[in-house]
């Protein structure tokens, strides 16, 4: 591209960006918190002041106070689909995009669609209604970010299933944190304010026992400060310079350590607001001819979770690893390689020769971090 058509290209990117609609997200630990509630209570507050706010998709849950902020908001009927002989409602996406009310309501960010609909994911659908300029204002849980399932399932003993991708959070113009206190929040469960009364208990013994609410808690505010910290460094203006931190994830085919390196690096470039590769170094002995189908496809997996995560894919044929990952760290201005403790891997390699103290002298010599990751 010659640097006339870059400066077309960036002219144009200015345009879209400017004609996208803005997005705000509420966060909370857990469900029952209130996030409903506030994005009802803003919807009103909106309307009262003359803005055209509509409802595209809220999951009061019955809960009867919110449920009754429903009241005189005016709702997009939802789409109905048939589904394995059910008839099942959706959020009809292109009924919000014809109808352009300058805000809309979409509760349940992290919600998997019907099969057979446009969009697989609803944050997918947010996406497409923020291209077409309309605002939108969103809640999502902190255990469905895509990042944090490993430290959320560590927490709590469940695998939460649906998920949304980093990146989305960082779209967000603004990222709302709705608190309560582990007391707070067990004293509306046992109220009936979360659950019906047969599902109180087995809440109580699981997901809602105190220290995990406490954790979940943590993680929610960490969450928030970060986007507050990535919007002071994007939009308050500094005297000094700031460090640009880049990251390099290097993964092998073992998939648990690889999962686990993408997942933390993951969590590393979000708080730094930084970009972030994943390297993949293929030995002679990992060609697709030589290597299983089981980790051919794990690979495959955790290529795709990286890019999810936002990060950018190098995968590179060679029989020197320590000179792949100083040669890629410092072609990429990385000041941080994130590598998983020793396995039955490449890593192993690295330990047990002298390749790692040649690791550690160029990167010592470029000033580049190394951080092993457990």
């Amino acid at each position: 591209m010659s640097e006339k058509d870059k400066t077309v290209q960036h002219f144009l990117d200015l345009i879209k960006k400017s004609r996208k609609g803005k997005f705000k997200i509420y966060i909370g630990m857990s469900a029952g918190v209130g996030k409903s509630y506030r994005m009802l209570q803003e919807a009103h507050a909106l309307l009262k002041n003359g803005i055209d706010v509509k409802i595209g998709f809220i999951e009061t849950h019955n809960r009867k106070e919110t449920h009754a902020l429903l009241e005189g908001l005016p709702v997009i009927p939802r789409r109905t689909l048939f589904y394995k002989g059910k008839e099942l409602e959706e959020m009809d996406v292109q009924a919000i995009i014809n109808v352009r009310p300058e805000v809309v309501i979409v509760d349940e960010l992290a919600h998997t669609n019907i099969e057979g609909s446009k969009n697989e994911k609803r944050w997918q659908d947010v996406i497409e209604i923020l291209e077409a300029g309309i605002n939108v204002i969103s809640a999502v849980n902190i255990q469905h970010i895509e990042s944090l399932n490993e430290e959320v399932k560590t927490i709590t003993g469940i695998e939460v299933k649906e998920r949304i991708p980093d990146s989305i959070l960082t779209l967000a113009d603004e990222v709302v944190n709705i608190d309560l206190t582990a007391d707070e929040l067990i004293i509306r469960l046992k109220e009936g304010k979360i659950y019906k009364q047969e599902k109180i208990q087995a809440a109580l013994q699981n997901f809602f026992k105190s220290d995990h609410i406490l954790q979940l808690r943590e993680l929610a505010l960490k969450e928030v400060a970060s986007q507050v910290e990535r919007k002071v460094e994007t939009e308050v203006t500094k005297t000094q310079a700031i460090k640009h931190e880049r990251f390099l994830a290097c993964i092998s085919s073992n998939d648990h350590t690889a999962k686990v390196v993408i997942r933390k690096t993951a969590r590393l470039a979000n708080y730094f607001h930084s970009k972030w590769y994943v390297l993949y170094v293929q030995m002679p002995n990992e060609h697709a001819d030589k290597i299983a189908l089981d980790k051919q496809r794990h690979l495959i997996n955790n290529f795709k979770l990286a890019t999810e995560l936002g990060a950018e894919i190098i995968k590179i044929e060679s029989t020197s690893i320590s000179k792949t990952i100083v040669s890629q760290a410092i072609e990429r201005n990385i000041t941080t390689i994130c590598i998983g403790k020793p396995h039955l891997n490449m890593f192993k390699i690295i330990w047990r020769t002298n390749l790692l103290n040649t690791l550690f002298k160029k990167l010592s010599s470029n000033n580049i971090d190394l951080v092993i990751l457990s």
